[in-house]
């Protein structure tokens, strides 16, 4: 076929093959293109579910502000002497009670110590309490429900059983019984009793959401090629049930660090001399009238701090929540 000269020197085929080559061209040049077609994502693939969330997350303030204190909190969990270089554990019964002193912004509570020296070194107790437990009834309960739920049968009927009985427990009153009798002053007796009665919640989460997905037809066209219910459930059904897990951990772990502080103040959580909220709000209760800022700078480092984890929790809700979109 004769060639066709075009005004600006681009030379085409006539033909099938020559629309062939122009249509691979194009595609070509499409997926060269940084963003792709439609606002597709890099190389012209589509987005994911986590990458637009991420997306969403950056343009959110809330996300944004709650990250910000939350990542303050880790640091000064992590290394307490950046912003302070007091000792917790140093009182003196002298200046008990005295409020704010040059070097001493918030006083000192009834033993003489320094109130912002503790509630900085609280820090440490509260968040480390939260991540651990949290991070033991994700592992738990994540496990323990997708495999009732992708499983069924017996043991699935066997698992809903137990997770009603463990709903039944007040968590409070478990926790007066159970940690009643431990004598150790570390938190892992409190982690312990926070995974003991926490996981129930994210293994019917988890069960709910390995359902919901095992009903999927790219589930049912792995099982038809061959592939095993172990890389059905580890590579199918795992990535797109752990969204709901992860939003309700992320919430429930503002909780976890209220109810240290809870079963701190009652006496069966933390245990002097570990340095916790909870036991400076219990110690400073009996001087609220005389001596109210020792309990005013540690229920209000609580109540923030609970305060960031569950607006990120709510915010990553939000983002990874399909019906919002």
């Amino acid at each position: 076929m004769p060639e066709q000269h075009k005004p600006d020197g681009a030379v085409s085929a006539a033909g099938m093959g020559g629309a062939m080559d122009l249509a691979a061209d194009e595609a070509a040049t499409l997926e060269r293109t940084p963003g792709g077609p439609g606002g597709a994502g890099p190389r012209g693939r589509p987005r994911s579910l986590w990458s637009d969330a991420w997306r969403d997350l950056r343009r959110n303030p809330v996300f944004l502000g709650s990250a910000l204190v939350i990542l303050f909190l880790v640091l000064i969990s992590l290394w307490p002497s950046l912003i302070t270089s007091g000792n917790p554990l140093t009182c003196d019964l002298a200046k008990s009670q005295e409020g704010s002193q040059p070097g001493h912004p918030f006083g000192y509570d009834g033993q003489g110590c320094d109130v912002y020296t503790r509630t900085v070194y609280g820090a440490r107790a509260s968040v480390t309490v939260g991540v651990c437990a949290t991070l033991g009834v994700a592992v738990l309960g994540s496990v323990l429900g997708g495999l009732a739920g992708f499983f069924g049968g017996l043991g699935d009927a066997v698992l809903s059983r137990l997770t009603d009985v463990f709903f039944a427990i007040p968590v409070v009153l478990g926790g007066l019984v159970l940690l009643s009798v431990v004598t150790s002053n570390t938190v892992w007796p409190v982690v312990g009793f926070m995974v003991l009665l926490g996981w129930p919640q994210i293994s019917r989460i988890a069960r709910g959401a390995v359902i919901t997905a095992r009903q999927n037809d790219y589930v049912q066209a792995a099982r038809a090629l061959g592939a095993s219910p172990a890389r059905i459930l580890l590579r199918h059904i795992a990535p797109n049930a752990v969204a709901p897990v992860i939003v309700v951990a992320t919430i429930a772990l503002g909780t976890y660090i209220a109810l240290e502080a809870t079963l701190s103040y009652l006496g069966v959580g933390l245990k002097p001399p570990s340095v916790s909220w909870g036991i400076d709000i219990s110690a400073a209760s009996p001087y609220i009238r005389n001596a109210p800022h020792a309990l005013l700078w540690p229920s209000g480092a609580l109540a923030i701090t609970v305060l960031a984890f569950i607006m990120l929790g709510d915010a990553v809700r939000d983002a990874l929540d399909p019906r919002l979109r």
